[in-house]
């Protein structure tokens, strides 16, 4: 190709990228969401929005037998139901070396809450535009929050989806800093889930193998941050994607999912629907579980496809070091757990640093690669 012919096509790009950036942040600016389009009934998916055929590079296994196992958490913190905790932590430990997903039963959140917790997201993506637009922000970190697509100007593609939010571990946000909406519910599920989680982070230590507290004490689940995802019904689900593919960045995730159905899990190259139960929550490994036990456990990709029906709503508690937003103390460091590690079995990563490994995380695309790979031996 001539000289001429590359600035040619160099200069065409340049345009392209610049008018869609223009398109980005006219989005961006209404502080609508997607939600906002579908209130002005567009019947075609804005560009910004179209995936290319690249996303759908795996095989779906739609109609097929495959789906992700389900736990039955019954009591296991009961000395007398030893053997119901073995049976309980061997099903974590099989799961999560050949899946890294699994759903949890009986595991102690009234179905009630569950539930209330669903209709509060609701009731606050469906508030008056004017009352949403105050939360609407780019800066996750301080009180709660509006936003749509969080890697909005770095994806190939935006994702047809809009999410409220808040940090929920050490504490929540001011009671006053909460909206109405979905205040009394929020404080009331993200106490729950916090006990959850650390029942959960005890059986992944006895599933690695460990203490049980071991995990806890690393302080897995220190911080936390919790989202209310609200994926609006699509007038054309197959161009554009509601998450795209992506592993986590957390230690785990803790999902409550409504029954409209959409995540799917990648195994062994094939995308495998989640089936929606009602009164489970799935639970699924991030990138800093799979650096911590030298890849026993695995991190998987994910996803959520659009649909004609909706709106599809979750709420995802991700659970993570705590990080306080400018602080000029050492952060943590995270490397694969000394008790792992043999000379059979030496360390695939080399230590971590926590802020570090958030910052690549949070600079890149959703569907770009773990930032696993930059701390791989």
């Amino acid at each position: 190709m001539a000289f001429s012919e590359k600035r040619e096509n160099n200069g065409a790009a340049e345009d392209s990228n610049h008018s869609r950036l223009i398109k980005l942040r006219e989005f961006d600016d209404t502080k609508l969401g997607v939600k906002g389009l579908v209130d002005a009934a567009v019947a075609k998916v804005p560009e910004i929005f179209r995936i290319s055929n690249n996303n759908n590079k795996h095989q779906s296994s739609s109609g097929s037998v495959l789906t992700i196992p389900v736990i039955d958490l019954k009591h296991p913190n009961t000395t007398a139901a030893a053997a119901v905790r073995r049976e309980i932590v061997g099903g974590i430990r099989g799961s999560c070396e050949e899946w890294g997903f699994f759903q949890v039963v009986n595991h102690g959140i009234p179905e009630g809450i569950l539930d209330e917790m669903i209709q509060g997201v609701r009731r606050f993506h469906e508030l008056d535009p004017e009352i949403k637009k105050r939360y609407y922000t780019r800066d996750l970190i301080s009180g709660f929050f509006l936003v749509s697509n969080f890697d909005l100007y770095r994806s190939a593609a935006a994702s047809w989806r809009d999410t409220m939010g808040c940090v929920a571990a050490p504490d929540l946000p001011p009671p006053e800093q909460l909206p109405d909406a979905t205040r009394d519910i929020l404080i009331e599920y993200s106490k729950q889930v916090k006990q959850l989680s650390k029942t959960i982070l005890e059986l992944l230590s006895e599933a690695l193998g460990l203490e049980p507290n071991r995990l806890n004490q690393l302080g897995c689940g220190a911080g936390q941050l919790l989202l209310g995802h609200y994926y609006p019904a699509c007038p054309e689900p197959e161009v554009t994607i509601g998450v795209t593919d992506h592993t986590d960045a957390s230690f785990i995730t803790i999902l409550l999912q409504d029954q409209i159905g959409g995540l799917q899990v990648l195994h062994r190259n094939k995308w495998v629907d989640v089936q929606p139960r009602k009164g489970a929550l799935v639970v699924n490994l991030g990138d800093l579980l799979q650096l911590v036990s030298n890849d026993k456990f695995i991190s998987v990709s994910h996803r959520v496809v659009p649909k004609r029906i909706g709106p599809r709503i979750s709420v995802a508690c991700f659970l993570r070091p705590l990080i306080h937003k400018g602080d000029t103390d050492s952060p943590p460091v995270y490397g694969p757990i000394p008790e792992l590690l043999s000379e059979e079995n030496p360390p695939v990563y080399v230590e971590a640093d926590v802020r570090e490994f958030m910052r690549i995380h949070s600079s890149r695309g959703l569907d770009e690669p773990s930032p696993l790979q930059h701390f791989r031996v």
